[in-house]
């Protein structure tokens, strides 16, 4: 197995670095604000094995008024990480945008939606600043706006490369049929269109399998965002649930986490896991996954294990936005 992927025109880690706990989110993560050089650590320690793709997004904050608080923080470890010319050259800064919050708010449940022009070129100028790059690499469309036809929506999107602060472009929380009309009206990464797909994907959330083959028949990364199955949820790895992954880990010596990566990246070759971490421990402990391969029997017996129950559909993909005719 590659210990990297491609993404679009680069070529990443087979896993990426998920930012957004850094930021305090969920809840019980929000230790991390008051430690903000140990979550520096994390970037530096994940940067320094080799993992060359941070995700972040504008409204990964702690409070309705400190959105940018993650991009801000991946900048200054990006700055401040002593890597070589040469290694930084290859790190993919990955940002996304599309949520409103106001006083109240948080960005999870309650948070507001704008996929207008105007919202998202304003949007992608305020993200570059705050990572402190003059060009994103790749920003992606967080989630839909359900008063927008979506097709008006991808438009929007697409017109952000022209803007020019954004070199790719790709969406996050879709189903198929949306993935079919973005690749229609914007093309496949070889044709300049989107280059990734962000959902939830894991043991426990296997919803839109069909967007995971879309992905890999049109060359589109597949990023899976909770690919352990999302922090305090009964079902995710490690809760005893999955005891096949358990037992595995054991038989080679390793966490279930890097099982449950290891089992991500032999699934499909689109899929580039970004888990989460507050710890240099855990980024690293996720990353041994990439060097773990697989037999056809043993992803066999991991996926045999699974839960016929795909969790808890998502309401955002029951209430969509409509197509226009």
């Amino acid at each position: 197995m590659t210990n990297t992927r491609k993404l679009g025109p680069y070529q990443v880690s087979a896993i990426g670095l998920g930012c957004m706990p850094m930021s305090g989110f969920p809840p019980e993560k929000a230790w991390i604000l008051d430690k903000r050089d140990q979550a520096i650590s994390v970037i530096h320690a994940a940067l320094d094995a080799g993992i060359t793709l941070l995700d972040s997004a504008d409204i990964y904050s702690p409070t309705w008024n400190t959105m940018g608080h993650n991009e801000h923080l991946v900048g200054e470890a990006f700055r401040t990480w002593n890597g070589s010319a040469d290694a930084k050259s290859k790190v993919v800064i990955a940002t996304k945008g599309g949520i409103t919050r106001g006083p109240g708010n948080d960005w999870f449940g309650t948070g507001g939606r704008n996929a207008e022009e105007h919202y998202l070129y304003r949007a992608v100028e305020a993200s570059a600043g705050k990572l402190g790059v003059e060009k994103i690499q790749l920003w992606q469309h967080h989630r839909l706006n359900h008063t927008m036809a979506y097709e008006t929506q991808f438009e929007n999107v697409m017109k952000l490369k022209a803007h020019g602060v954004v070199q790719n472009v790709g969406v996050s929380n879709v189903n198929a049929e949306q993935l079919r009309r973005a690749i229609k009206i914007g093309g496949t990464p070889a044709q300049g269109g989107l280059i990734s797909v962000q959902n939830e994907w894991s043991p426990r959330y296997r919803h839109g399998a069909e967007v995971l083959e879309i992905c890999k028949e049109n060359g589109i990364a597949f990023l899976p965002w909770s690919p352990m199955g999302g922090i305090g949820n009964p079902g995710a790895v490690g809760t005893g649930k999955y005891n096949a992954f358990d037992e595995l880990a054991k038989a080679k010596g390793v966490s279930a986490y890097a099982i449950t990566i290891a089992w991500h990246l032999a699934n499909s070759p689109v899929e580039i896991p970004i888990p989460g971490a507050t710890r240099p421990e855990s980024i690293l402990d996720s990353f041994k996954g990439v060097s773990i391969t697989l037999s056809a029997d043993e992803l066999a017996g991991l996926n045999a294990s699974l839960s016929t129950d795909l969790g808890p559909l998502h309401e955002e993909l029951l209430n969509q936005p409509p197509f226009r005719a």
